[in-house]
């Protein structure tokens, strides 16, 4: 009996202590999906991918870029990040048809370890204004110097050729192929998937800021950190076409506010819609002188409403709203990726025009209506005198009796004759004999 216990016993603490250890020792690579400019939301998201790695004791950390590039200031700070984390990163431009631009390649090369999808592309790394625009000589000399002497620590150890080539995407935005950047030994490898990725890993060596550390990756498990719901709004936000989109509904919100107060939906999604576009504005390279022919825009719209030109103010406000558009997002020099689609500006333009020439049209057509209702909407209408009408009477006008007096110098009325309404006085309505 005694012996039966201590079988339990021991069967009850390896079912319990033995996943522990497994746990334990189990090596994890966490993955992180940066698909998308760089900006500061995706700083965020490397950021908590860093803290989960290191939170989790990862062996590595892979980064799955594709990005067109983004903001130089950022992708320090990314960079930053990524050499202190005590996990090593490993960057890999994927999948097929990716490209690691202009400050991707930068974050590709500051990577502890680099690698590349096949058909895939790097490079272009020329720095830009924060408006988009090309740097004047001297700024762009400066610019240039301050990325490569950032990348050249990390490049430097992959041979002269490396090197040469890292500095030309910078100062000649040059850009290269997988397999040309690994046969410079730009990057690490190149491979198909992140499975096939880790299989190269194994064993290789990356150095640390405490050392040389070899990678043991062989039937390691993945764990994917996919970016919050916060982090994909406000990297959303950055899409220059979602925050015309925004800046479009949100003015045009407020101003139905301003033309029917009382209400409160509009105002509130006007107002949401313009701070969410705020945040795009603020991070996006924009050009303000836009922002004026945007105003213009829509101060013609409501002014086409009270003047006599109907339509035509209409018109050149469409056309300034289109400009203001195009100017705002799509300075000269501006990466296409920032820039706004001009068929979206053109549509968004139109349908703005076409609503307020709708709203237009209603307005004078109520303006030349007859009124109806009210005493003035009397005028016109015909009755019966209930008594005769000189000086002072009474008539039933749409079932209601009403004081009435005769138009000077009309024929008399007598009661039972037909009578009209000419005018209204207050509450006696002045009549002739119809």
């Amino acid at each position: 009996m005694k012996t039966v216990r201590i079988l339990l016993i021991t069967f009850t603490l390896l079912t319990f202590v033995a996943p522990v250890f497994a746990q334990g020792n189990s090596s994890t690579a966490v993955v992180l999906t940066a698909d998308g400019p760089i900006m500061p939301p995706m700083l965020e998201y490397i950021k908590r991918g860093i803290e989960r790695a290191e939170r989790v004791d990862a062996e590595v950390l892979i980064i799955e870029l594709n990005t067109p590039g983004g903001a130089v200031d950022t992708t320090l700070e990314i960079i930053s990040a990524m050499r202190a984390s005590e996990v090593p990163v490993v960057v890999y431009v994927s999948p097929r048809n990716a490209i690691a631009g202009s400050a991707g390649a930068m974050i590709t090369l500051a990577g502890h370890a680099s690698a590349m999808a096949p058909e895939t592309s790097i490079g272009a790394a020329s720095p830009i204004t924060s408006t988009g625009e090309n740097l004047n000589s001297t700024a762009d000399t400066k610019a240039k110097e301050i990325i490569k002497a950032s990348i050249r620590p990390y490049v430097t150890p992959r041979g002269e050729e490396a090197l040469t080539l890292a500095e030309s995407m910078i100062d000649d935005a040059i850009a290269v192929t997988a397999d040309e950047a690994l046969e410079v030994n730009l990057i690490d490898f190149i491979a198909d998937d992140t499975e096939d990725l880790l299989q190269a890993l194994n064993g290789f060596t990356v150095q640390m800021p405490t050392g040389e550390r070899t990678l043991k990756t062989e039937d390691i498990q993945t764990q994917a950190v996919n970016m919050s719901f916060i982090e994909a709004l406000l990297l959303l936000l950055t899409d220059p076409n979602i925050s015309f989109l925004l800046l479009a509904i949100g003015v045009q919100a407020i101003l139905i506010e301003i033309s029917t107060p009382g209400g409160w939906v509009a105002g509130f999604i006007g107002a949401v819609c313009l701070t969410l576009a705020t945040y795009g504005l603020g991070v996006l390279p924009i050009n303000w002188f836009g922002i004026i022919f945007l105003i213009i825009a829509f101060v013609l719209f409501i002014l086409d409403i009270k003047a006599a030109t109907h339509g035509a103010l209409t018109t050149a406000g469409v056309a300034s709203f289109i400009v203001g558009a195009l100017v705002l997002f799509n300075s000269p020099g501006t990466p296409e990726f920032q820039r706004v689609s001009v068929p979206l500006v053109v549509g968004t333009g139109i349908f703005i025009g076409l609503l307020f020439f709708a709203v237009l049209v209603f307005a004078l057509r109520a303006l030349r209506n007859a009124i109806q209702t009210g005493s003035e909407s009397l005028i016109g209408k015909t009755g019966t005198a209930k008594t005769s009408v000189k000086e002072a009477g009474q008539v039933q006008v749409e079932s209601e009796l009403w004081s009435a007096s005769k138009l000077k110098d009309s024929e008399s009325i007598s009661k039972g004759d037909l009578i009209e309404v000419v005018e209204v006085r207050g509450l006696r309505l002045i009549v002739k004999k119809k």
